[in-house]
């Protein structure tokens, strides 16, 4: 069948013109370089900020701005394809991305920096909803999780490498360059896109169908996602709700993102299909993609962090931990992608979510201040090759009893959600560690007037004097060397009881997955639609 532009377009059983695996590795790849630069420029901040003659806080505008212009786009993402056809969108986003990127690396100041960030992470939001639904499009239903596990070794495996590789880069060459790799990747995802890919005839249809921009929906999703996204970066650093400026933020995203529900409830064409979220299976799929983007990005920060600040690992060593489970999770993927097409998406999810709780168990109950490095990699695996077992299965069960023409304003909702969940999992774990970790210094404060507590510094100072230290200064570095013993516990406590509640919620999730809505096993979590 052809559309009105000549183009011959695969029906669903038809036989593609070519190989939907290298259409597949050609979206995945324009996906992890974007899902990469959300992560790479972290560890380079402190180079950024002194070769441009900025302040540490300064340069942490560089991932916010980021962030911010690319959540927005996230959501709109389908209403965008309607404008222009997914191929024409695809592309324009990975061109602009690319020159962005090129622009970042060459950024004389901070000022010009920030502006093309906004733009990398505009162009950017466009690339992983897009490359999810010309995956689901793209693919037979019998071979779509092995799709979804492609594109899920991009986007699970992408930040987990990122500050590692980015460290890497920095310290060897330049933080330019962390922005210039993005150049030869780039143009070699445009001509395997550009060659490779078609509209298929329902989404020209719906080009020529689409109506007018939703200027309205627009600035509510801008103003109330631009809010939170800034309220959540900074929040911490400037004490939540004892900053006017956080909370007026907080309060101008609820009032924003609560009008832009009401708003396009009720648009015929709105930007943002929240009308989707009354399929139980879509509404399903996204809370558990903002829970999965917490406990993935929780997880992420918090290893490393203990490694980092209470243990004395390097970034390197610190990356090197991680990797071992990315690594993994390479083949785990794939392996879950075939067992989508014998078991029920819904029982693979309840397996992640149970399996990825009793990781979170473990990491509590081996997490301490004598850690090895070996143990340190096992917390890591076991609690990061669950997600295989999640992000597969939750991608197919998002297509439940989904109409095929909403896939792409669905996958744009569903990178969203999971996109604001991994904000909001870094915020809440920053904020947790601080508090509880000022709480428990507190209650072990008390121990410190013990007679068994005087009877440690004690002889603790007596083994100072004996290697030469006066006995004044014996006493202080005594006293000293007490206080960050205690600071070290008290942090150790507050990272296990994050481990905790991560766990809890793992669990409440797994409840929830067999409330999903069954599909056929080998259908790529397809039902038909009434």
């Amino acid at each position: 069948m052809s559309n009105e532009q000549g183009i011959t377009a695969d029906q669903p059983g038809s036989k593609p013109k070519v190989n939907p695996w290298i259409i597949g590795v050609a979206v995945s790849l324009a996906a992890f370089m974007e899902v990469l630069d959300t992560s790479i420029a972290n560890v380079a901040l402190p180079h950024i900020a002194g070769n441009l003659g900025a302040s540490n806080d300064e340069s942490t505008w560089v991932l916010t701005t980021y962030l911010v212009s690319n959540a927005i786009v996230l959501p709109i993402s389908g209403f965008l394809v309607s404008w222009l056809g997914r191929k024409r969108f695809f592309l324009t986003c990975i061109v602009f991305f690319t020159a962005s990127s090129f622009l970042c690396g060459i950024a004389p100041s901070l000022g010009l920096l920030l502006l093309f960030r906004v733009m990398q992470g505009a162009f950017g939001g466009g690339l992983q909803p897009m490359a999810q639904a010309i995956l689901a499009d793209t693919f037979p239903p019998a071979k779509r999780g092995l799709a979804f596990a492609l594109y899920g070794i991009t986007i699970v495996c992408a930040p987990a490498v990122g500050p590692t590789f980015g460290g890497w880069i920095t310290d060897n060459y330049s933080w330019r360059w962390i922005f210039y790799i993005n150049a030869p990747v780039g143009i070699l995802a445009v001509l395997l896109v550009y060659q490779l890919l078609q509209d298929p005839p329902d989404l020209f249809r719906e080009k020529k169908g689409a109506g007018r921009f939703d200027y309205i929906g627009f600035a509510l999703l801008a103003i109330g996602v631009g809010a939170l996204q800034v309220a959540l970066d900074k929040g911490q650093e400037d004490d939540w709700f004892g900053s006017h400026f956080i909370t007026t933020l907080i309060v101008i995203a609820a009032v924003g993102l609560v009008s832009l529900v009401i708003w396009e409830w009720f648009q015929k064409e709105p930007i943002v299909d929240v009308r989707l979220f009354k399929i139980f299976n879509v509404a399903s799929s996204n809370l558990m993609f903002f829970v999965l983007g917490v406990v993935l990005f929780s997880s992420t920060v918090l290893l490393p962090q203990f490694l980092q600040t209470l243990m004395g690992y390097t970034a390197e060593a610190a990356g090197m931990v991680l990797s071992g489970a990315a690594i993994l999770l390479l083949f785990v993927l794939p392996l879950v992608g075939r067992l989508l097409a014998r078991f029920q998406a819904r029982y693979l999810l309840a397996f992640g979510w149970i399996t990825l709780a009793l990781g979170m168990y473990i990491s509590c109950k081996q997490l301490d201040l004598l850690i090895s490095f070996r143990a340190a990699m096992w917390i890591r695996i076991v609690g990061y090759l669950p997600v295989g077992f999640l992000f597969v299965p939750l991608t197919a069960a998002g297509y439940v009893g989904l109409p095929k023409q909403k896939s792409n304003a669905a996958a744009g909702l569903m990178n969203f959600m999971r996109n604001i969940g991994q904000s909001v999992g870094t915020s809440a774990v920053t904020t947790l560690i601080a508090r509880r970790s000022q709480y428990h210094q507190s209650v072990l404060a008390e121990y410190t007037r013990t007679p068994r507590f005087n009877a440690a510094v004690t002889a603790l100072a007596t083994r100072l004097t004996h290697v030469g230290l006066g006995a004044h200064y014996a006493q202080q570095q005594a006293l000293a060397r007490m206080y960050a013993m205690l600071m070290g516990q008290a942090q150790a406590i507050s990272y296990v009881e994050v481990y905790w509640l991560l766990a809890i919620v793992s669990v409440l999730m797994f409840f929830l997955s067999f409330l999903l809505a069954k599909n056929q096993p080998g259908a790529g979590g397809q039902v038909a639609m009434h």
